[in-house]
C-alpha cells in the first residue's frame, strides 16, 4: 500500500493570488467590475483576440446569459451533445426550451456534426457544441449548418481555454461562448466563468442582463445620466476578489499550460501501447490543438472500467469517470425522443479520467502509468 494518496485534482496557486486579493480588498472596491475584472477582460480581448468578454460567477451563469441573449422561449429546440455536464442543457431548460441530444463521435466525445442537420426542425433556435477535454469540435460544418438554417451557435468552452481550431481560439467562433474557471480547470478562480460575445448585436444587452437588467454599465461610462430597469436580467458578475485570484492565474497561463501539456504528453506516450488492445486514447484531430486539460482512456467495457478504477484506488490513485448520458437521465429520459445514442453511452460506460494537475510529480505520474499498464498486462 502506497502511503501517499494521488488525488484526481489539486488546485494550483501560482503565487500572487492572496496578494492580489488583499490589493482588491484594500482598494475599497470589492464588488464586481473592479480593477482586476478589467485586467482580466483586457487579457482575453488583447492576448487571445476575443471581441468582448464579461466575467461571470460560473460557466453555468455564462450559459444562462447566452440563453437570455438568444431570447430562448418555451418550446424552442436546442441541439447539443448528450455527453455533457447538466449546466449545458439547464441554461436552456430554465427558459422552457426542449433539448434535442446528438450523439458523440467514434473518435472522441465531441458532438458529431454530421448528425445535426437531421435534428433541425422549424422550432430549432440554437446549436451548442461542447469542446470536450479542451479538444475542438469540428466547427466549420457546425457553423455552416447554422448559417444555412439561421441558427445561433453557443460554444460550451468550459474546458477549452487556450485551445484552438484551425488557428482560432475556441470560444471566438460561435455567436457566444461560455468558459469555466472552476477549481478543476486549467486556469481557476475557485468558482468563476466568462461569457465571450463574438456577435456585436449582443454586446450592449449582455452588459444589461449581467447587471440585473439595468443599464448601470452605460451610466458609469457616462453614456446615460441615470440608470434604470431596462430589460430582464440577474446578478451574474463576480466579486473583484474572484477576479483578483483569476488575474494571478492568467499572468502565469503560459507556465501552467506548458506543464499540463507535458504531463498530458507523458501519459499519451507511455500509454500508447494500450491502443493496440482496443483501449481508446484521446486523439487530437489535425484541425485542433491540445490544451492539456484532461487525459482520459476509454476502456473496452463498463466491467473493465469498474475493475480498473478499483485496482487504482487500491493503490491510492484516484481516477474518476465522467458524464452520464443526459438522454437517459432521470430528469430527461421521458422528454428524449427515444433515439439510441451509442457513442454517448460508450463514453458514459467506459471513459476514465486520470489525475492531471500542475503539481503532479513525475514519480506520481509514473505510478499511475505503471498501475494501468500492469492492469492490462494480465
Amino acid at each position: 500500500m502506497h502511503s501517499t494518496n494521488i488525488p484526481f485534482n489539486k488546485p494550483y496557486l501560482s503565487g500572487n493570488e492572496t496578494r492580489y486579493i488583499e490589493e482588491a480588498v484594500l482598494s475599497g472596491k470589492i464588488s464586481g467590475d473592479g480593477m482586476f475584472t478589467k485586467r482580466c477582460h483586457q487579457f482575453f480581448e488583447q492576448q487571445l483576440g476575443f471581441q468582448k468578454v464579461l466575467l461571470t460567477t460560473s460557466c453555468t451563469d455564462a450559459l444562462e446569459m447566452a440563453a437570455l441573449l438568444l431570447d430562448i422561449q418555451p418550446g424552442d429546440e436546442v441541439i447539443m451533445p448528450a455527453y455533457t455536464f447538466v449546466s449545458t442543457p439547464n441554461a436552456f431548460v430554465l427558459r422552457g426550451a426542449h433539448i434535442v441530444f446528438a450523439d458523440s463521435t467514434a473518435e472522441n466525445p465531441n458532438m458529431d456534426p454530421a448528425q445535426i442537420e437531421a435534428l433541425i426542425t422549424p422550432r430549432t433556435r440554437a446549436i451548442v457544441p461542447v469542446h470536450y477535454a479542451g479538444i475542438a469540435c469540428d466547427m466549420d460544418p457546425i457553423m455552416a449548418v447554422a448559417e444555412r438554417h439561421g441558427l445561433f451557435v453557443v460554444e460550451d468552452a468550459a474546458q477549452a481555454i487556450d485551445s484552438f481550431y484551425k488557428g482560432r481560439a475556441l470560444g471566438t467562433i460561435g455567436h457566444l461562448a461560455a468558459f469555466s474557471f472552476h477549481e478543476t480547470k486549467n486556469i481557476i478562480s475557485g468558482e468563476g466563468g466568462m461569457l465571450a460575445i463574438n456577435d456585436a448585436r449582443f454586446a450592449g444587452r449582455a452588459e444589461i442582463i449581467r447587471e440585473k437588467g439595468t443599464n448601470r454599465s452605460s451610466f458609469f461610462r457616462g453614456e446615460v445620466d441615470k440608470y434604470g430597469w431596462v430589460d430582464q436580467g440577474s446578478s451574474f458578475l463576480p466579486s473583484d476578489i474572484i477576479a483578483a485570484f483569476l488575474w494571478a492565474q492568467l499572468e502565469n497561463m503560459q507556465d501552467i499550460q506548458a506543464k499540463r501539456k507535458a504531463l498530458w504528453q507523458h501519459y499519451y506516450d507511455a500509454l500508447a501501447p494500450l491502443a493496440e488492445l482496443g483501449v481508446q486514447l484521446p486523439q487530437v484531430p489535425d484541425y485542433a490543438t491540445n490544451n492539456g486539460h484532461m487525459f482520459y482512456v476509454a476502456c473496452r467495457s463498463l466491467d473493465e472500467r469498474t475493475r480498473l478504477i478499483e485496482q487504482l484506488k487500491g493503490q491510492a490513485i484516484n481516477p474518476v469517470f465522467h458524464y452520464l448520458s443526459l438522454h437517459t437521465s432521470p430528469f430527461y429520459a421521458e422528454k428524449h425522443d427515444g433515439r439510441a445514442l451509442p457513442w454517448s453511452d460508450h463514453y458514459t460506460d467506459c471513459l476514465i479520467r486520470l489525475p492531471l494537475y500542475y503539481e503532479l510529480s513525475e514519480e506520481q505520474q509514473n505510478r499511475v502509468i505503471k498501475a494501468i499498464l500492469e492492469f492490462y498486462a494480465h
